[in-house]
């Protein structure tokens, strides 16, 4: 009887430990899906990349403090900061302590938006946010995703569309965990092969050291660049409700309502705050990861988590950070065109399964979404026409920021008369 319990519990010993080392190995599918994002908004503004895989990791989990280890997000480095960070920079003589400053103070504007939102309820905001607003912003922000996907592509098309494939064959054809893997296995397979074909450069591996302590600096403050930093929020807020509605469309579940949508600010908030006090960019939630979730169907908060502490130890570990900037861009460029175009894809999949009326006005605003969020930088580039709300000289409302405001404002109007649910 005795050997019979021992045999169980080994089992279960055995078992537990399978379970933990496959979400490790999920969580670093996960890392390294946001990996590129992230270090590129540093690389881009002269912050330490370093610093913001560390961020990023101390953000995402204060996060999942403050929404109840509910929300499966990851949060990094966001891409709308990148322009005003500069602007700082260039103002500051290159000081960027003074753009910390800034993106500290973006924090506190949304952790006041949280609470703004706390007043007032989820019921009246969420009325603003129905399906035919929400399935068309989905769809904007998977396709103006998809050319930088391109971009990164056309590197090297064959060594792309190799990676690609792979993981489109593992996700359409695989069976069980490995299909859950479909992505990790399609960077390593590309990997390979890049190294076969010489893409790779593997001395900056060899010449990185263990070891690296972080460039944690301290913050200055001063109104000027505070003003040309914290309106940000302003146009990012209706980005972070799209991102968190899509990964409640992805889930199953309505995060607006629960943990509830001043909570997911409030982290979003926290980990900006933070990301600003250790010298990283602001960070904000990744459509990159739930691009992940949608494909592998594994929507375990606890794996992103396991991702946030893996970023920490990366943000410390130079060989390791080393190594994955070494994957070749076309290797990312075929995984980004996959996740990209799946989120686009759940925002078709939300008009369609939210069974809305498509009268002329719902159409027209649908159109009108798609259109501003699409076509606006290409008007302003290719003909001089100015499409924006501008907060202040350097900081305009374009985009999709512009095209939800309209999208919401339109929708108020063509269907005051109407009752609206936000579809999640």
């Amino acid at each position: 009887m005795a050997e019979k319990t021992m045999v169980s519990g080994e089992s279960t010993i055995g078992h537990t430990a399978l379970k933990s080392a496959r979400k490790v190995v999920l969580a670093m599918q996960h890392l390294i899906a946001m990996f590129g994002a992230t270090v590129l908004v540093p690389i881009l503004t002269g912050l330490d990349p370093s610093v913001a895989l560390m961020s990023a990791g101390i953000g995402t989990l204060l996060f999942h403090l403050v929404t109840k280890g509910m929300v499966p997000v990851f949060l990094g480095s966001s891409f709308a900061f990148i322009p005003v960070i500069i602007t700082v920079k260039e103002t500051y003589n290159g000081d960027l302590t003074y753009a910390q400053g800034g993106i500290m103070a973006a924090g506190l504007v949304y952790i006041i938006m949280s609470m703004l939102v706390k007043k007032f309820g989820v019921k009246r905001i969420k009325s603003y946010f129905p399906p035919q607003v929400i399935g068309p912003m989905i769809i904007v922000i998977g396709l103006n995703l998809v050319p930088v996907a391109v971009g990164m592509y056309s590197n090297n098309v064959m060594v792309a569309t190799m990676t690609l494939s792979i993981a489109l064959g593992i996700t359409f054809l695989g069976r069980g965990f490995i299909k859950q893997l479909a992505i990790l296995i399609a960077v390593v397979s590309g990997y390979v092969i890049s190294l076969q074909m010489g893409l790779v450069d593997t001395q900056a591996i060899k010449e990185a050291a263990w070891i690296a302590k972080p460039n944690v600096t301290t913050p200055k403050f001063e109104i000027g660049a505070i003003a040309i930093i914290a309106p940000v929020v302003l146009a990012v807020f209706m980005e972070h409700i799209g991102d968190i509605t899509t990964n409640g469309a992805v889930v199953g579940k309505n995060f607006i309502e629960n943990p509830g949508l001043n909570r997911t600010l409030l982290g979003d908030g926290l980990a900006t705050l933070v990301a600003g006090f250790l010298g990283g960019p602001a960070n904000t939630t990744y459509g990159e990861n739930t691009g992940v979730l949608a494909i592998t169907k594994n929507y375990d908060p606890s794996i992103i988590r396991i991702t946030a502490v893996l970023a920490i130890i990366l943000g410390c570990v130079s060989k390791v950070g080393t190594f994955l900037q070494t994957i070749p861009v076309p290797v990312m460029g075929g995984i980004s065109l996959m996740l990209f175009s799946m989120i686009s894809f759940i925002g078709f999949k939300t008009l369609k399964d939210s069974n809305i009326n498509y009268s002329p006005s719902n159409i027209a605003i649908i159109a009108v979404i798609i259109f501003i969020g699409l076509g606006s930088g290409y008007i302003e580039k290719h003909f001089g026409i100015s499409m924006g709300i501008s907060i202040t000289e350097s900081v305009k409302i374009t985009g999709l920021s512009l095209a939800a405001i309209v999208g919401i404002v339109l929708n108020k109007v063509l269907n005051r008369n109407e009752k609206s649910e936000v579809v999640a």
